[in-house]
């Protein structure tokens, strides 16, 4: 996610500023590319911390070059949509809330960002998402088995609007391919971002591959997205949201 435009909250200041207790070491295995995400630092609250303590090691994870059983971490089958950069959660716990049928998978790097997606989930008592925080695309390469998931969500990824960074991007041939692997025949991907530039790029390479296609049906899962306090934020700028919603075209055809 895009620091500056969508987790403005999530910056502590002056002496509260610590840095995340991720050694050299780890940060590597969790943080192994040129990543699409910048490294960012934060405090959580007292109560942020207890959650982080008890509820993280039963509901989140750090990324791994293990594959992961899925059903097993969510004690039962049925068909999971992963969240590719979920912030701060506000969207996540929203339409988990809504779908229960279905479980979500969200994948995030910024560690108070989670902390407040775990305070929503105690709260609300939601028990049908999982977190791995780590880089999506090694989430994506090593622990997602092919075929296994029954949607995507790639909502406002940082869009590195400077030409030398855009090696940064998320949304490349590169990590569809591997997002087109990981979902199941005709599955849907849906993208969001408000940044136009970013748009037109991901357009371009979509067109440069041929297992994503644009999706005109009905969706078998809510296309709706709660609108947030930073797309209200691009919305007051005259920052349009432009969506892409994709089909994935069955194996046999490709």
């Amino acid at each position: 996610m895009d620091p500056d435009q969508h987790a403005p909250d999530s910056h502590a200041t002056g002496t509260d500023t610590v840095p995340d207790p991720i050694d050299h070491v780890e940060r590597a295995r969790l943080y192994p590319r040129v990543t699409s995400f910048r490294s960012r630092r934060g405090a959580l609250t007292p109560a942020q911390q207890h959650n982080w303590e008890t509820v993280w090691p039963i509901i989140g994870r750090d990324a791994t070059d293990s594959p992961l059983d899925v059903h097993a971490w969510f004690g039962r089958t049925a068909p999971v949509i992963m969240e590719i950069g979920c912030g701060t959660g506000t969207s996540t716990a929203a339409m988990a809330q809504v779908e229960p049928q279905f479980d979500v998978l969200a994948v995030e790097v910024y560690k108070p960002g989670l902390a407040q997606l775990i305070g929503m989930i105690v709260r609300e008592d939601i028990d049908n998402i999982r977190i791995v925080r780590g880089d999506a695309v090694a989430v994506l390469r090593d622990m997602i088995a092919p075929a296994s998931l029954f949607g995507m969500r790639v909502f406002f990824p940082d869009p590195w609007p400077k030409a030398r960074h855009h090696k940064r991007r998320l949304l490349q041939t590169g990590t569809l391919a591997l997002i087109a692997q990981a979902v199941v025949d005709d599955a849907v991907v849906h993208i969001a971002t408000d940044h136009a530039e970013y748009a037109e790029y991901i357009a371009e390479q979509l067109a440069e591959q041929d297992l994503l296609v644009p999706f005109d049906g009905e969706a078998p899962f809510s296309l709706d997205r709660p609108t947030t306090k930073f797309e209200g934020r691009a919305d007051r700028e005259g920052r349009p949201v432009t969506e892409f919603v994709l089909r994935r075209i069955p194996r046999d055809a490709a």
